[in-house]
């Protein structure tokens, strides 16, 4: 059995590790190496704000199992979380385009503004790497909610 520290470190190698391996699966004109750094020189502090972030939050639900806790936000954190990561992970892969990167995403940008309209759609390639920000912002408001959920559910049954 994985303690609380043990899942979230491999949590957050996994966020990463997935989201490479996206960036080499739809980077065919890429070599995986070339691909992978330019994701990095681009998109380090996604890359690494995404796995830190699913981290805490895997983190903060495990260490809530293990003292009992029931948290009411635990499953929404977590969803909202995931919903965060997929969301930021998305607009990451826009700014890897101009660089031969995720060459699939150029289809998804076609297909852009027949889904959304092109005003949404031009905004959206427009701020991609904001988003991303934003996204980011989101995952460790998530964890930052659960986190202060825990403490104090752990302070309310410290007093009871």
């Amino acid at each position: 059995m994985m303690n609380p520290i043990q899942k979230a470190i491999l949590g957050g190698i996994l966020t990463v590790f997935v989201y490479l391996l996206v960036v080499v699966i739809t980077t065919p004109a890429l070599e995986p190496l070339a691909a992978i750094n330019a994701a990095f020189q681009l998109n380090s502090v996604v890359i690494f704000g995404m796995g830190i972030g699913i981290s805490l939050q895997l983190f903060l639900s495990e260490k809530s199992k293990l003292l009992g806790c029931k948290l009411s936000i635990k499953k929404k954190a977590f969803g909202g979380n995931s919903g965060s990561t997929a969301a930021t992970s998305f607009f990451s892969f826009f700014s890897l385009v101009p660089l031969g990167c995720c060459g699939w995403w150029l289809y998804v940008l076609s297909l852009l503004p027949s889904v959304i309209g092109t005003g949404v759609s031009a905004i959206l390639i427009e701020y991609s790497q904001v988003l991303s920000y934003v996204g980011l912002v989101i995952i460790f408001g998530f964890a930052g909610l659960t986190a202060y959920k825990l403490r104090r559910e752990i302070k309310l049954s410290n007093t009871v």
